[in-house]
């Protein structure tokens, strides 16, 4: 028996573990963040709420690549972005990069605990200067850090972001975002002339 013509069809699917109290950001309220980000990729989302298991499925005739920018959303509200934030991911430019914690303090929670607190910073200092030297987002989550932002902007925040985590002190993890965004401006300018 085959399915009537106006049924899309899938050819392309993966899934995606998120946690279970990230659900209902993915979902939003009545449906609205699912359905955006299946309008906006082409995708379906099948989402367990009792397991956090996210199929994403890929409707026929659209772009492969929308499979992944879509996995990348989800993987991204799963990681603590809002919504607003995880959808920018769908600009071919943007990209998401994750930095697992435990490979800096395997599974100690004490050193785990601690070592987000110096990515963070006091009040969120730290975070906020990667921000706003890169101009990337960053999120600290359970045990990984999330970063989207263009590739140049990503590369310097996941450095960055490594450079803390690995024990360097702050001032020097400043200078080098200070340096990376001078480089940055000079590199855009050369470009405009």
């Amino acid at each position: 028996m085959s399915k009537p013509a106006d049924t899309p069809r899938f050819i392309y699917r993966d899934f995606v573990q998120i946690p279970v109290d990230r659900v209902g950001v993915l979902i939003g309220e009545g449906g609205k963040v699912k359905r955006e980000v299946e309008k906006q990729l082409g995708v379906e989302l099948k989402v367990d709420s009792e397991s956090g298991l996210v199929e994403v499925k890929l409707k026929e005739g659209e772009e492969p690549s929308k499979l992944f920018k879509a996995k990348d959303v989800v993987t991204a509200i799963a990681n603590g972005f809002s919504p607003e934030r995880a959808l920018k991911l769908v600009d071919e430019d943007v990209s998401l990069a994750l930095v697992d914690l435990r490979d800096y303090v395997g599974d100690s929670e004490k050193s785990l605990v601690r070592i987000k607190g110096r990515i963070i910073g006091e009040e969120g200092k730290a975070r906020r200067f990667i921000e706003e030297a890169t101009g990337a987002f960053v999120s600290v989550s359970r045990d990984k850090v999330a970063i989207i932002g263009d590739y140049d902007a990503l590369e310097i925040a996941k450095k960055a972001v490594e450079m803390l985590a690995s024990g360097k002190q702050h001032s020097t993890v400043y200078r080098y975002l200070m340096s990376k965004r001078r480089e940055l401006k000079r590199r855009k300018l050369s470009l405009l002339y």
